[in-house]
This record gives structure tokens, C-alpha cells and sequence, in this order.
């Protein structure tokens, strides 16, 4: 019983006096709680842990990640950079994983943060030895080094692009790799042509590379950011947005799906 009731006046018990004076101490407490929820909320703070393929981070997001640092320096960063095979199975430990080309059918939810141009390249030696490829077609006479991005270890293709003329080309010889770095690195002691993702590179800047078939381009290429779920606290919300608008996308949610088949 926790009051007592007379025709005169309401009181409270024994008993309701301490269920009164501890229940003020759980609103209290839920107050707290939610002013410290509403201020993850509003504040981009705490560990954000980030899973993307290496050779990507390293190249293209690492100028991002010293950016919002700065801007935010509540959040800390745990970047894993594993290869395209591994990245699936260590999704489970990230709050982001940032992935490129198609998607498999999946329960998570991916973000679009933007489309990469990616073109062909080889060095100066390779294309004075070889010759220099005038059409998609001309590319079965060459060395191409061959990119797996999958985990199944299936090889990426090249949709190659002019106007409206789409030409899919499966690359495949002596050098096949599932790292960028290797095949740029490959292809600038003259292995053969590769893709590259991406502006115009530094190699190629440098004179150590050379754009192949320069009216042709693959993709472009999707990147997405991909989360377990759709309701997302401060720090990994406003990364998101961060980085779609460097990269140029719309961040629409969307169920996984694969993008190209």
C-alpha cells in the first residue's frame, strides 16, 4: 500500500515514501542517460571502426580520415585494411565497411558514396615492346593482369565503355592478383595492362605509366559504405555523409544487392 486516503487528505505510506524517493532516482537517472544519448546524437565522439579493401584506403581515403579528424577530434579511428577476399569475413567487428564494385545479397544496408572512373594503363617499355592497343578487341593479343576481387576468387571483368558502345572483356594471362599495388606495381615493370581506379594517377604523371585505349573507360565504379542497420549513432552517420560528399554520392540506403551481374 503506498498511500493512505482519508476525507481529508492523501498521504504516503511508509512504503511509498521509499518507492517515491527511489523512483525519483530512476527518472533522475533515465534524464542522464537520455541527454548523454541525445548528445552521441548531436557529437560525432568515440572509437569508429572502419573495414575497406587496402590498397583503396591507402590510395583514396587516407586525406579523409586526417580530415575529419580534425574537424571531429572526439572520434578515434580503428581502420582494418584487409584485401577484397578477407573484407567479408571481418565485416562482423566494424561499425563501416567500405566496399567497391558489386555487392552480394545480403541483410545489411549500403550506402552509395560514389562513382570512381577506373581506365587501363600499362608502362612506356610494355607498349613499346607490344604495341599499343587502337580498340577493346586488340586486347586479346596482350598480357593483362588480371585484378580478383571477389572472395570466391571469380575474376573481375572489364566493362569497357566508349559513347554507346559497351564491350565486356575478361582479362587473363601470366599474372593474375588480388592487390592493387601489385598490379600497378606490375604494370610499371612492364607486365602487361591493368586497371587502375581512380583520376589520373601519380605514375602516370611521373611518365612511369601510360592511359591505354584513352577513348575507353571501365565502370564507373560504385563505392559504397555498408552497415549492419539503418539507425546509425553521430560518429558513423556523419563519417558517412563525410565521405559522400568527397566522393560524390547520393547515400541513399538501400538493401545489398549485387550492382552488376
Amino acid at each position: 500500500r503506498l498511500l493512505s486516503r482519508t476525507t481529508r487528505k492523501v498521504e504516503l505510506t511508509d512504503a511509498g515514501r521509499l518507492y517515491f524517493e527511489r523512483c525519483q532516482r530512476i527518472v533522475a537517472e533515465a534524464q542522464i542517460a537520455h541527454e548523454e544519448l541525445q548528445k552521441l546524437v548531436d557529437t560525432p565522439s568515440g572509437p569508429l571502426r572502419v573495414n575497406m579493401p587496402a590498397d583503396f584506403g591507402t590510395d583514396f581515403l587516407a586525406e579523409s580520415f586526417m580530415e575529419f579528424s580534425r574537424r571531429y577530434p572526439d572520434v578515434t579511428f580503428f581502420l582494418d585494411l584487409a584485401n577484397p577476399d578477407h573484407a567479408q569475413r571481418v565485416f562482423q567487428t566494424c561499425d563501416i565497411s567500405i566496399e567497391i564494385g558489386d555487392l552480394p545479397d545480403s541483410t545489411q544496408i549500403a550506402r552509395l558514396l560514389g562513382m570512381l572512373p577506373a581506365h587501363l594503363y600499362a608502362s612506356r617499355e610494355y607498349l613499346e615492346k607490344h604495341g599499343e592497343p587502337r580498340h577493346p578487341s586488340d586486347l586479346t593479343r596482350h598480357e593483362c593482369i588480371e585484378f580478383r576481387a571477389e572472395g570466391a576468387g571469380r575474376v573481375t571483368r572489364w566493362p569497357l565503355n566508349s559513347g554507346d558502345q559497351h564491350i565486356q572483356f575478361t582479362p587473363g594471362n601470366r599474372f593474375s592478383v588480388n592487390g592493387v599495388a601489385m598490379a600497378r606495381r606490375l604494370a610499371m615493370l612492364g607486365a602487361g595492362i591493368t586497371v587502375l581506379v581512380g583520376g589520373q594517377t601519380a605514375e602516370q604523371k611521373s611518365g612511369q605509366l601510360r592511359r591505354v585505349l584513352p577513348d575507353w573507360q571501365l565502370g564507373p565504379v560504385p563505392v559504397y559504405a555498408v552497415t549492419e542497420t539503418r539507425l546509425l549513432p553521430a560518429k558513423t552517420r556523419i563519417f558517412i555523409e563525410f565521405l559522400m560528399e568527397r566522393l560524390g554520392g547520393d547515400g541513399q540506403a538501400k538493401d545489398t544487392a549485387p550492382f552488376m551481374k
